[in-house]
């Protein structure tokens, strides 16, 4: 009986699993996070298993042991997939090429995340378990003499699989001939509709940025540097081209930008026991000496660095690639920003953010950019802490500290926050949660709990400034919603669900609040509609202080397109659309962006 059984595991039948593993690696792969069945029309199934079976071949032509081979490929995307499954419930994006650049950021948050697997999960992880103990048994060896052979082969299908690859970098083949799924402003449809391995290969081809039709870097520079001349004449005041409020002042600047603070409110009605953030909505709604409204920007749940990015840069997400972190892959030394503009007129420039300096390469960036100075967790003397992070009213004392040290400079200072950072499902001890939503879950609870802390640390911030002689403005947004398993409870009181918005709806789940608020008399407005890269603009218009040209010209170009974002465009005549569709209208900004993100250092 054992030899029989011997013979089969070494016989020529076990190659079967040649091409029945591939294909079950898939789509255990896919089911992870949603049934392939149900999303994926037949063609980028059958790309999806091709892929997978020249994968397969290629390792059996390399190892030349068939259970190797296999049980490599199975236990590569039964872990990758784990990997993405708690990648997508914790930010609502799956896993992107340019994550990869992130693995050290992510693994310094990874300890605070809950990693319960749900029904479907378990059941794919028993599947992937039961698949590796049948590969195990396939014992079909090459002999060893066919080595020269096995060479040219593998050879073979490194070749043939680079072309493959290459074909989905080609959008005459992707939406003519395939006819598949390419809205990169919806990575998680992508990934549902042609599969997870497959909208990884096709999203490779964005690790680069390429040029913008009939962009030339000399006619950019020119146009630039005649903006600036511009500004330079009008000598940064009053004068009829000058942005309304500019008057060439130099109050002090601080920008708070808070992590993951949102207003679930704007996604539906729903009952809670208190008001969780009765400040801010103090601030929204006409507050003296107050601008304040809606910020638009481009990521959700995760991704913290690119709102930093598009407020300090005047940048835009929209056109980059989706999943893209700039400061990781694009920042060079000398890339222009408010940080380096303020430090022209003479601001004493200081980051600071209550975590770890080497998060989204921060340590790098910020010199990059212009501050000259920063302050990272160590740089915390015993701050009180909220679950595991630095509160928020700790880290507020420590802007009052800088502030009162400053020295005669005005002082432009821009600070990350920590406290209200994912994940909301465990309990602390040093956290106790008061406001309850009717029909919610405790992780909304918990959420809205954290940001009723920031509120109350946020009015007593503004209260200190307001008692202090200096002229100073503080500028606070929140960087991105929460994912959707928080706000679920919120979308179902209100007939939703994450998976069901429209498009119009899903721009909702990018809207956090913003407001700018000075000590001594500004235009107040409130309602207003933007987004991040318009802010720092606004931002130097509403105290009044001298604009480069660039953003003078976003400033005016808001009047335009009040709203743009990796997620859609806001015409001035409140046409819903996205950048792709606007060539023409946004060639300028494109050119420009361009320039100072990838040219403008080279001068």
């Amino acid at each position: 009986m054992k030899k029989v059984i011997q013979k089969i595991r070494e016989s020529r039948l076990s190659l079967i699993m040649l091409f029945l593993a591939p294909a079950a690696t898939f789509y255990l792969l896919e089911w992870y996070t949603h049934n392939p069945f149900e999303t994926m029309k037949t063609t980028p199934q059958v790309l999806n298993l091709v892929m997978f079976e020249l994968l397969a071949l290629l390792l059996f032509a390399a190892f030349g042991r068939l259970h190797v081979a296999l049980m490599t490929e199975t236990l590569f995307f039964g872990i990758y997939g784990l990997v993405n499954y708690f990648v997508l419930n914790f930010r609502s994006v799956p896993i992107q090429p340019w994550d990869l650049l992130s693995v050290g950021t992510a693994a310094s948050v990874a300890g605070n995340y809950d990693y319960t697997l749900d029904r479907e999960a378990l059941l794919v992880v028993l599947g992937f378990v039961l698949l590796l103990i049948l590969e195990f048994f396939c014992r079909f060896t090459l002999k060893k003499g066919t080595w020269k052979l096995r060479l040219p082969v593998a050879a073979s299908l490194v070749v043939l699989l680079g072309a493959f690859g290459l074909m989905f970098h080609s959008d005459e083949i992707v939406e003519q001939k395939l006819r598949l799924y390419n809205k990169l402003f919806t990575p998680t449809t992508i990934s549902f509709k042609n599969g997870t391995a497959l909208a990884f290969v096709m999203e490779l081809r964005y690790m680069s940025v390429d040029k913008p039709a009939g962009y030339d870097a000399d006619t950019a520079a020119a146009e630039l540097a005649a903006l600036d001349e511009t500004r330079a004449a009008a000598g940064g005041s009053g004068t009829a081209d000058a942005p309304s409020g500019e008057t060439g002042r130099l109050p002090n600047l601080i920008v708070i930008m808070d992590e993951a603070f949102s207003d679930p409110a704007i996604l539906g009605d729903f009952s809670v026991s208190q008001d969780y953030m009765p400040f801010v909505h103090s601030m929204l709604k006409g507050a003296k000496n107050t601008v304040s409204g809606w910020l638009n920007v481009s990521v959700l749940g995760g991704n913290t660095a690119n709102t930093e990015f598009e407020y300090l840069t005047g940048n835009t997400m929209a056109f980059l690639p989706q999943g893209s972190i700039p400061y990781q892959q694009y920042i060079g030394e000398g890339t222009p920003s408010l940080a380096s503009h303020l430090a022209s007129l003479g601001y004493r420039t200081v980051a600071m953010h209550p975590y770890h300096a080497s998060g989204w390469d921060r340590d790098t960036v910020y010199p990059a950019i212009g501050f000259s100075e920063m302050y990272f967790l160590p740089d915390f003397e015993d701050p009180a802490k909220v679950r595991d992070y630095v509160s928020d009213r700790s880290d507020f004392e420590k802007i009052i500290e800088i502030f009162e040290n400053k020295g005669d400079e005005p002082l432009f200072l821009f600070n990350v926050t920590m406290q209200n950072h994912s994940s909301y499902t465990e309990s602390f001890d040093n956290f106790d949660p008061k406001i309850e939503v009717e029909d919610g879950s405790q992780t909304l609870n918990n959420y809205l709990s954290l940001l009723s802390l920031s509120d109350s640390a946020l009015e007593d911030l503004i209260s200190w400034f307001a008692g202090q002689e200096e002229e100073t403005v503080i500028v606070f947004f929140g960087d991105h919603q929460t994912t959707n398993s928080v706000i679920e409870p919120i979308l179902k009181q209100n007939g939703k669900s994450s998976s069901t918005l429209t498009q119009e709806e899903q721009a909702d789940r990018y809207k956090v609040p913003f407001f700018i608020w000075a000590n001594f008399d500004i235009e107040e407005s409130s309602g207003v509609e933007t987004s991040a890269n318009y802010l720092a603009s606004r931002t130097l218009a509403a105290a009044g202080i001298p604009m480069d040209g660039y953003f003078a010209w976003l400033s005016g170009f808001s009047g335009t397109v009040p709203v743009i974002s990796a997620n859609h465009v806001t015409l001035a005549d409140g046409t819903f659309t996205n950048a792709d569709d606007q060539p023409e209208l946004l060639s300028d900004y494109r050119g420009y962006q361009y320039y100072r993100l990838f040219d403008s250092s080279a001068d």
